[in-house]
């Protein structure tokens, strides 16, 4: 049997790992060797790719920096949060404010600290994202569209750190970028949209709070159909694999995504509407090793030394 005191230290843990949202590191880092091995540098060995000691630290650092992003969103929020998520909020709660911000600074010392390692570039990369998260948590994030954007792009940032280290420009990766942004910010907007209450009390200038309900879904309309320019591109210029089933499929869930959109108007309504779009990045995560499948199938082949 556990004491009460261990007690109290699990569920303090378990609050940190809510805090920094340890359910998507995983699919972070899963994200970031893909993309490696099949998007970024398909000339290499798979092998090569995953036993490179450098990359292995740029993912690491990208990580440290994006659980330390998701500490200092949570500390800003944690008002808003409790008339949005009153549940996860009351679980992040058990671990002190103080304690978030220790967190956060050690972390970001360790990831600027490791970053080093590789080169002062790689540093100065990251210590440059770390202030952009701070910057957009603590004034960005309140303001309309603005806030959007620089939320959808800091998500994409930490893969221009790899494609940085790999010094690939391909055109398909931009591609694949501009897909996942638009994704992302469509995302980024039904958050808006289902965190209304919390933003308007606690003076959040959102499109939704400032523009209304109605026009915030028009723009998500747009931004939605728009995914169709970047789809085409993947599979009509570019040899993708068996990957455009993947994007064949998202554009016929984007259209149960839309005709559900305009039937929403409750809290509920907004968080499945969330869940359908984080579906479709997790799945597009996956199915990155749809580019090409012969990796898996015929590992032993292509992964010997």
């Amino acid at each position: 049997m556990l004491t009460r005191k261990s007690k109290l230290l699990l569920m303090k843990i378990l609050s940190l790992f809510s805090v920094v949202r340890g359910y998507n590191i995983p699919i972070i880092v899963l994200a970031q060797y893909l993309s490696s091995i099949f998007i970024l540098a398909p000339e290499k060995r798979a092998l090569d790719v995953i036993l490179d000691w450098r990359l292995f630290i740029i993912v690491f650092v990208s990580t440290l920096t994006i659980a330390s992003g998701y500490i200092i969103n949570n500390f800003y929020d944690s008002e808003k949060d409790l008339i949005n998520r009153p549940n996860k909020t009351m679980l992040d709660r058990l671990v002190s404010q103080k304690t978030k911000l220790q967190t956060y600074f050690a972390l970001n010392f360790l990831a600027t600290a490791l970053a080093f390692i590789i080169s002062f570039r790689a540093a100065l990369f990251f210590a440059v994202y770390i202030f952009l998260i701070w910057f957009y948590s603590h004034k960005l994030k309140k303001y309309p569209i603005i806030g959007n954007l620089t939320a959808s792009l800091l998500a994409v940032l930490p893969f221009f750190g790899i494609l940085l280290y790999f010094k690939n420009f391909y055109h398909v990766i931009f591609a694949h970028a501009t897909f996942l942004l638009l994704l992302i910010l469509i995302r980024e907007m039904i958050k808006d949209l289902e965190n209304i209450k919390g933003d308007v009390a606690n003076n959040y200038q959102t499109i939704p709070v400032r523009f209304g309900e109605k026009i915030s879904k028009r723009i998500i309309t747009t931004l939605t159909i728009s995914t169709i320019v970047p789809v085409f591109i993947l599979i009509e210029k570019y040899d993708v694999g068996y990957m455009d089933i993947y994007f064949y499929m998202s554009l016929i869930v984007l259209i149960f995504f839309l005709i559900k959109l305009w039937k929403s108007d409750t809290q509920l309504h907004y968080i499945q509407l969330h869940n359908i779009l984080k579906s479709i990045i997790v799945a597009g995560v996956f199915c990155i090793v749809l580019i090409d499948p012969s990796v898996l199938i015929h590992g032993k082949a292509l992964l010997k030394f």
